[in-house]
């Protein structure tokens, strides 16, 4: 049983990780095109607010993947996860905090 969840523990730590650099153009594109259509193509702000490293400060990955993959109730904000994925949306995260990534 030790072996299986070992097993499974490596082979799942393995999948994850940074997209391959076709997905990361695609999903620079994304956040440029599709986010940036609400919350400013500089993201500034807009209909949106703004995904700038100061403005996410605050705010934890995991409470801001959550957002992206599942929307914000009551916001125009809609889910992405059918388009993107967790280890996806951690990484525009990461873009998104650190623009020089």
């Amino acid at each position: 049983m030790r072996k299986l969840l070992l097993l499974m523990l490596v082979s799942s730590t393995a999948l994850a990780g940074e997209p391959s650099a076709d997905r990361q153009n695609a999903l620079r594109n994304m956040l440029k095109h599709d986010c940036g259509a609400c919350h400013g193509l500089t993201l500034k702000g807009g209909l949106g607010p703004a995904l700038l490293p100061e403005a996410l400060a605050g705010k934890s990955d995991d409470f801001l993947a959550d957002a992206i993959l599942n929307g914000r109730k009551g916001t125009a904000m809609p889910p992405w996860q059918q388009f993107i994925n967790r280890d996806e949306a951690l990484w525009l995260i990461k873009v998104l905090r650190n623009p020089e990534h």
